[in-house]
């Protein structure tokens, strides 16, 4: 296997297509990759509900998005995606997807020529030339990708996501916090929500509120509540505790998530994609992990810890769950629990792989 000059790569594509937190995962190679080539013109392929994530990054001369997984228009859009790739004329092609289709397109690429001549992904073998040391889809999708990267010379030491919002949206935060009080260091956020086709991944509202009640009570002046059109409801129970609970679900995009927590004292949330643009703000974040593998999920960064109680049935990944006790996993994880270790993770001091009695252990 040759060795690839980077100082030679002129034109660059990076595919990522999904998952959410996946594509959030993703920015933080892609901060790397801008590193490595900053002589180059780097292109971004995603998918349509991705697309305005990078609607205002400086990394990429162009970011676009064509639904190869269209079931409607499957094949006239894989075509459109392989006339885009071939008309791209590029050097190199970093393919960071955790499925096969994209490979399977450059494939098809390749054999009817106009692919990139150096091409590598997570998935490695045919039709990509350099080959990433690790294959495992099982793996935590961010020593994937930095394989990726790594197998053909690009540093990987960017540790956490790297977005950038447009920039009226840093005043309008700044503006939303002012009018809700929501001092540096004085608040904590609350993620209650998680996608609405997998409902064992969420704590439960009334957790939540009962959470922010004994933070308030441990001196917390202010939490905040963070959620999406599927949170309505869970956020208003939670803010119907008392008025020191900033409901800010509906007030905010998802690239005001990271300069909200921003100056927050932890962020506290189940496993979920607003957590993943959390972990751009490099606070102490503590995700609860009941049905989902935190050695798979977790968000990355320095700073974010998930938990999880060690039943037989963990991760298990049900949309239904099969244990007579239902949600034993979350259950395990009482608001009396968080609200103790808030004063560890807020000082960096909840690591990995830490054990406590009932079970639960870090990750």
């Amino acid at each position: 296997m040759s060795a690839v000059r980077l100082d030679q790569i002129r034109r660059v594509l990076v595919i990522k297509w999904s998952a959410l937190g996946d594509v959030v995962i993703a920015s933080a190679l892609m901060e790397d990759i801008a590193r490595a080539l900053p002589h180059a013109e780097i292109h971004l392929n995603t998918q349509p509900n991705c697309a305005g994530l990078f609607a205002h990054d400086p990394r990429f001369a162009e970011v676009w998005a064509i639904d190869v997984r269209s079931k409607a228009h499957r094949w006239a859009n894989s075509l459109a995606w392989l006339k885009k790739v071939r008309a791209g004329r590029f050097d190199l092609v970093i393919d960071l997807q955790r499925s096969d289709h994209s490979r399977f397109l450059l494939s098809l690429l390749l054999l009817v020529g106009g692919a990139p001549r150096i091409r590598v992904g997570n998935r490695g073998g045919f039709p990509y030339t350099h080959q990433p040391a690790i294959r495992n889809a099982d793996a935590h999708a961010f020593p994937m990708m930095q394989s990726v990267l790594q197998a053909i010379g690009i540093p990987t030491t960017t540790s956490h996501p790297v977005l950038y919002p447009a920039a009226d949206r840093l005043p309008a935060v700044d503006a939303l916090r002012r009018r809700h009080g929501l001092e540096d260091g004085r608040f904590v956020v609350l993620l209650p929500g998680a996608a609405a086709a997998h409902p064992l991944k969420r704590w439960g509202a009334a957790r939540f509120a009962e959470l922010a009640r004994l933070l308030h009570a441990q001196g917390v002046p202010k939490i905040a509540v963070v959620g999406g059109p599927d949170e309505v409801d869970d956020c208003a129970e939670i803010a119907a505790v008392g008025d020191y609970v900033v409901n800010l679900n509906g007030q905010l995009q998802l690239l005001d998530i990271a300069p909200l927590c921003a100056g927050a004292i932890a962020i506290i949330g189940n496993d979920t994609g607003t957590a993943h643009f959390a972990s751009a703000a490099e606070r102490p974040l503590l995700v609860l992990c009941g049905p989902t593998d935190p050695r798979r999920v977790k968000p990355i960064g320095r700073t974010a810890v998930a938990v999880q109680a060690q039943l037989p049935c963990r991760s298990c990944y049900a949309k239904v769950c099969a244990n007579p006790d239902t949600q034993a996993c979350m259950k395990a994880i009482t608001p009396e629990w968080v609200a103790a270790r808030l004063p560890e993770l807020a000082a960096g001091e909840m690591k990995p792989g830490q054990n406590w009695p009932g079970g639960l252990r870090s990750f």
